[in-house]
């Protein structure tokens, strides 16, 4: 997965500004076959979403992208020439890896980026660094497990 540092920014402030909630958002790009077998995920924009769980309480542990958002921001992205590549959340208590029910609720495959609100509980990266507490994963989907993928900064 490869953003640049603009659409970084803009993200993990996104999600940071919805603590102690979830934060959420979608990820708008284009996916870039890089050798046979291979592909980039490159995020060209980041659209901010309402937390729309129910009941309220939950939203410090759980997320639900707001239905009216998803559909605008296809719109937006078809008339554009890009797709919705996945989605971004927060988890403000727990690691940046997709818990049990990330995994079950999400339509995959789909790219879902996480950020972490505990120090040192992210991406390798140092700390304090730019990717500091982020994740980046592939759901494939029907269950299957998870996959890792690095997080690239294009220039």
């Amino acid at each position: 997965m490869r953003l640049n540092l603009d659409w970084l920014t803009i993200l993990v402030g996104v999600l940071a500004a919805a603590a102690p909630e979830e934060g959420c958002a979608l990820l708008l790009g284009q996916r870039m076959l890089v050798t046979p077998g291979r592909e980039l995920l490159q995020v060209n924009e980041v659209w901010p979403c309402q937390n729309r769980w129910e009941p309220k309480r939950e939203r410090c542990q759980r997320f639900l992208l707001d239905p009216r958002e998803q559909l605008l921001a296809q719109r937006w992205a078809r008339q554009r020439g890009v797709q919705v590549l996945g989605s971004a959340h927060s988890h403000p208590a727990s690691p940046a890896q997709p818990s049990a029910t990330d995994v079950e609720l999400a339509v995959g495959p789909t790219l879902m980026v996480i950020r972490s609100g505990l120090v040192g509980a992210g991406a390798a990266d140092q700390p304090g660094g730019p990717l500091a507490g982020l994740g980046a994963w592939w759901l494939p989907g029907d269950g299957a497990a998870p996959l890792a993928l690095e997080i690239q900064i294009a220039s």
